[in-house]
């Protein structure tokens, strides 16, 4: 109990912003979501067109892995990408939490991209071009090059091994032809093939290249070029006041519902009611600990949480029900509380196993908001087993005893 509480304070210094230690909020700050700190919402319609039914989800996901790490590298904090569907339509959707102006990062996102290689065929007059599924999705590095003999400088890409083995068809049947690198839909370079080019490494070059839009275009690809093409069709503001309102109001229930779980207890369970708001007091501390260090806070996690705090406590009353019951039996207080445990255990494990599966189904079927319920949910129960059983029965074996040691003390 001892190593319990010290870890309780600690604990609490942690969880709580203070001047006291302000070292602990350089070690790991608060991570609040869009709803709590503001920010914007970006809503963008993903073109599946040219690509196979098959391939759509595995390309949207990984759409969504190029746009996490292209947001990332603009320094937005734990930005959240997801993908949803709508009538047979892909969208991706971005939450900046706390980029109040987000002009270049939608900037920079729709900077991003979209690299794809053409095939072209000459149609009377006009040329034409026919996608031949190689894209921005096979691409694993690019970098600023330079042509050897005219010093003019080019972008030199490589590609991964399913790339290479594409890139390798491509120019094999089209030696002596011409293939298109196209830029978001641009022509940015139609190269004659030679020979069949094998090993999946190629440079991007044009007369138009100067070693800063070489260099840009080398960056963008890193950053991951995209594997579709996007287009942004809505865009939300949530202001910080409304967040930091809803923020305060979610503080203020929660205090007020842990007191008055509280207080219920102590007046119905007495002695017992009190040992249980000790290690509610524990409990949410520790849960508190736990979200700072691994979670994202948003107001339906801390739904969650509120939610899971009225739950931390059903263990206790199990136990305290089947201890009074093992007392009227007129057992020892000690060999009561031993029972009362003992007997509730089935009781509270599968109350909370069944919580938990719940817990891990809206965690892994969901989206956006509800995994942030289920997981802080989910976390809450844990950490609520742990302090119903370790702590609470510790708090009970240390303090109670029997009238007759009582007695002899």
């Amino acid at each position: 109990m001892v190593v319990i509480f010290l870890i309780s304070v600690v604990c609490a210094f942690f969880v709580y912003p203070n001047k006291l230690v302000p070292w602990f909020e350089k070690i790991r700050p608060w991570r609040l979501g869009l709803d709590l700190v503001g920010g914007s919402h970006l809503i963008y319609k993903i073109d599946l067109s040219q690509i196979d039914n098959n391939d759509k989800a595995a390309t949207a996901s990984g759409l969504r892995d190029v746009i996490e790490r292209r947001v990332n590298l603009f320094g937005v904090r734990e930005p959240q990408v997801t993908i949803s569907q709508s009538a047979g339509e892909y969208y991706l959707n971005v939450d900046l939490a706390g980029v109040n102006d987000v002009s270049q990062a939608i900037n920079e996102i729709g900077l991003t991209p979209y690299l794809e290689f053409a095939e072209e065929i000459t149609v009377g007059t006009s040329t034409q071009y026919t996608p031949t599924g190689l894209n921005g999705r096979f691409l694993k590095a690019a970098r600023l090059d330079f042509d050897q003999t005219t010093g003019q400088p080019q972008v030199a890409i490589e590609f991964t091994d399913e790339g290479a083995t594409l890139f390798e068809q491509i120019t094999e049947r089209n030696v002596g032809k011409t293939v298109a690198i196209l830029i978001d839909g641009s022509v940015l370079s139609n190269p004659t093939v030679n020979e069949k080019i094998s090993g999946g490494k190629a440079v991007i070059n044009s007369a138009n290249f100067t070693t800063k839009t070489a260099k840009a275009l080398a960056q963008n690809l890193n950053a991951g070029a995209l594997p579709a093409p996007i287009e942004l069709v809505n865009q939300q503001t949530v202001g910080a006041s409304l967040g930091k309102t809803s923020l305060n109001m979610s503080i203020i229930a929660g205090i007020i519902g842990t007191l008055l779980v509280m207080l219920f207890m102590i007046i119905y369970y007495r002695s017992f009611g009190f040992m249980a708001s000790v290690a509610l007091i524990i409990y949410a501390i520790l849960s508190l600990t736990v979200f700072k260090l691994f979670v994202t806070m948003t107001l339906a996690g801390i739904a969650g949480f509120l939610l899971s705090v009225g739950m931390a406590v059903d263990a206790n009353v199990l136990i305290f029900e089947r201890t009074k019951e093992e007392l009227r039996r007129g057992l020892s207080r000690t060999v009561a509380i031993k029972e009362g445990f003992k007997r509730a255990w089935p009781s509270i494990r599968d109350s909370n196993i069944s919580t938990i599966i719940t817990s891990l189904i809206l965690y892994y079927f969901t989206t956006s908001f509800v995994k942030g319920l289920a997981l802080t949910l989910l976390l809450g129960v844990i950490i609520s087993m742990f302090t119903a059983i370790t702590v609470t029965r510790n708090l009970m074996v240390a303090f109670v005893r029997d009238k007759a040691e009582e007695n002899n003390k």
